[in-house]
């Protein structure tokens, strides 16, 4: 599904609540346009009435006045009926049977009400009066009335014109902000076009002035350039260091291979054998180290589960054992009589355990004779031991251990093991360091508890 456009989306975002806001005002207009013609025709009514009055006592009962003709019909908004008697109920002038009122009107006070007219609704003010007509005295009705059809026909015209009006404000207001979005959009289209002109290598800082709005999102994309940047120069390096890493081992298997027919003697050829296979192990261990180095650096999916450290700890040292005791080493294992549960990947953390195993082996000196691993509990971590009688790290070249292709002594191994563990271990929330005794070294590895 196609997402919506940015302007389209802050014109869904303005215009609805601006069309209830204008509905809720149209209907709020409609109200009042019937309360103010409601208020206009009744005053028309009453301004019929006061002048059909003042008519009847001048003109003692004769007939109205053209002036006031002309205003009963022109002021009132439309058709006026009006019928007065004098004192005694006797018929003075206007239509006949006016409509009656169901309740009592009060003298000298315009009385309204809403009546039946000849089949139509209507409007009636009655208003009764003391008043002298010749020779009789008494009171005076006059009764003036007028269609509700024609005042609610006015009452909406009005609301015709109001609505129309707001559709006009609410037509030029959706142009304006369509348009004046499109127009506050435009720093946004300038940075795309800039960001689009750039080549696949540029990854500097955007430098471009930009509202404050977008200032985030550029900032944003400043530092994920210089974290994409780095990390392509990290890799760089990698590839760089692996290719050189492998350039030896790689050398080496070749001329032990080519030089291998042209040995003759037994005895050397088995040796040369020999030397062939360990070159090729060395070739195979380091290009399996790199992978896991670049795994670990990338796959951060790693499946983490409950697991026995002891029994990790305890396949990897039988995995290990033979070649131990084949260098004539004493190798020992003791692991905590309860579990260690911590949560992790059994794959990751057997291969941790394994370099430092082999890492003591390689990296022990000649006078290496023993190699001891110990697992056991401290508060709420979960530790390995990995105890050598070697030569050690000397304490102000530990932090230079854990680098990758970092070797403190000319010799075998490729500098990767201690940096895939420090990798594995920070992976699993857990710490790893080197301790330096009497004699040889100690590897602390700690987990988290469960």
């Amino acid at each position: 599904m196609k997402a919506l456009s940015l302007r389209m989306r802050l014109v869904l975002v303005i215009l609805p609540p601006l069309l209830l806001v204008s509905v809720l005002l149209g209907w709020w207009r409609f109200e009042v346009a019937q309360r103010t013609s409601e208020e206009l025709f009744d005053r028309s009514l009453l301004s019929a009435a006061l002048a059909i009055s003042r008519d009847v006592a001048i003109s003692e009962g004769d007939a109205l006045s053209p002036g006031t003709r002309r205003v009963i019909s022109d002021a009132g908004g439309g058709e006026l009926f009006y019928h007065v008697t004098g004192p005694g109920g006797i018929y003075v002038t206007g239509y006949a049977y006016p409509p009656r009122p169901e309740t009592k009107v009060e003298r000298d006070v315009p009385f309204y009400y809403v009546a039946q007219y000849r089949g139509e609704e209507m409007r009636v003010l009655r208003l009764i009066e003391s008043r002298t007509i010749g020779n009789l005295s008494g009171e005076t009705v006059v009764t003036v009335w007028q269609r509700v059809s024609e005042r609610r026909a006015f009452a909406r015209e009005l609301a015709l014109r109001a609505a129309a009006l707001i559709a006009g404000l609410m037509t030029a207001l959706a142009l304006v902000i369509w348009f004046g979005v499109q127009i506050g959009l435009r720093p946004l289209n300038d940075l795309q076009d800039a960001i689009r002109k750039r080549s696949p290598d540029d990854l500097g800082p955007i430098r471009r002035a930009v509202p404050k709005e977008v200032s985030g999102i550029v900032s944003t994309l400043n530092r994920l350039f210089g974290q994409v940047q780095d990390s392509i120069e990290t890799h760089q390096a990698f590839i760089s260091d692996a290719a050189h890493q492998l350039r030896n081992p790689a050398a080496a298997v070749l001329a032990l291979a080519e030089t291998l027919p042209d040995v003759r003697d037994p005895a050397a050829r088995t040796a040369r054998h020999h030397e062939l296979i360990k070159a090729a192990r060395w070739s195979a261990r380091l290009s399996e180290q790199l992978l896991s180095l670049e795994r670990l650096r990338y796959d951060t999916g790693t499946a983490m589960s409950p697991l026995d450290l002891n029994r990790v700890v305890e396949e990897t040292c039988r995995s290990f054992a033979p070649k131990a005791l084949s260098g004539d080493l004493d190798f020992v294992m003791d692991t905590a009589p309860d579990p260690l549960v911590v949560a992790g990947n059994p794959v990751l953390l057997g291969e941790a355990v394994m370099n430092l195993l082999e890492n003591a082996l390689t990296h022990g000196g000649p006078d290496l004779r023993s190699i001891a691993v110990r697992t056991l509990p401290d508060g709420d971590k979960c530790v390995v031991l990995i105890e050598d009688d070697g030569e050690g790290i000397p304490e102000d070249q530990t932090d230079a251990a854990f680098r990758r292709f970092s070797q403190l002594r000319n010799g075998e191994g490729s500098g990767l093991g201690l940096a895939i563990v420090e990798q594995i271990v920070q992976r699993h929330g857990g710490t790893v360091r080197l301790d330096n005794g009497t004699g040889g070294l100690t590897v602390r590895l700690a987990l988290p508890r469960l």
